[in-house]
Order: structure tokens, then C-alpha cells, then sequence
């Protein structure tokens, strides 16, 4: 039987196996909510307690269903931008177990791309 040589990657090969601790649970909404100014944005809050909130020229939308987007399998977090004639918007979804200083880095991510005009 041969053995082969540890040599100087192998603790660091160790190292990347080793278990982690990964943050889980939604947390609190509010880190993603306190981003957004009543200067520059509108909110509202439904029947359902779903949180939505555009920016003023309508180009943004945020929606929080903290029980799940109608319609939708478990979305708790929904990020559009419209797109321009030439350039297409985008969107992005999270689950609702996805937790908010995830989606609070994100948003804070998109609007750092804003200006304005």
C-alpha cells in the first residue's frame, strides 16, 4: 500500500472539508425595509400583510410575502427593475426562508446601481 506524501496544500485541502455553520431562517424583514426613504420610495402594505414598495419613477419593486407570493411556490421576496427600449430589465426571487440580510445586501446592491437622473 502506498501513502501519498502530505505535503503543503494538504491542511489547507483539510481545512475546506471541515463543517460550517451556515446562517438559516428568514430573520427580520426590517433590515431590507429600512433601506428605503419615503422620499424616494412608496409603500405598502396589503390585506394579506404583504409589503410593497416602488420607487417613485416605478422602475423599482420590492415585494415581501412573508407567507408566500400567490401563485407562486414558497417566493417570499420578489426584486424587479424595469428595462429601458434597449436594454431589458431583471428580477430576482427568494425563497421565504431566505434570510433578510441576504435580500437586505442585495437591495442594498441594486440601489447602489441607481443614479439619479
Amino acid at each position: 500500500m502506498t501513502v501519498a506524501p502530505v505535503g503543503p496544500g494538504f491542511s489547507t485541502t483539510v481545512e475546506a472539508l471541515r463543517l460550517r455553520e451556515w446562517q438559516l431562517g428568514p430573520g427580520q424583514p426590517t433590515q431590507v425595509m429600512d433601506q428605503f426613504s419615503t422620499e424616494d420610495f412608496h409603500m405598502v402594505v396589503d390585506d394579506r400583510a404583504d409589503v410593497h414598495v416602488s420607487s417613485n419613477d416605478g422602475c423599482f419593486y420590492l415585494g415581501w410575502f412573508p407567507l408566500g407570493r400567490p401563485g407562486t411556490d414558497g417566493e417570499g421576496w420578489k426584486i424587479a427593475v424595469t428595462g429601458t427600449a434597449t436594454v431589458r430589465g431583471y428580477q430576482v426571487s427568494f425563497d421565504t426562508e431566505t434570510p433578510a440580510d441576504i435580500v437586505a445586501a442585495v437591495v442594498a446592491r441594486v440601489l447602489e446601481t441607481s443614479r439619479r437622473l
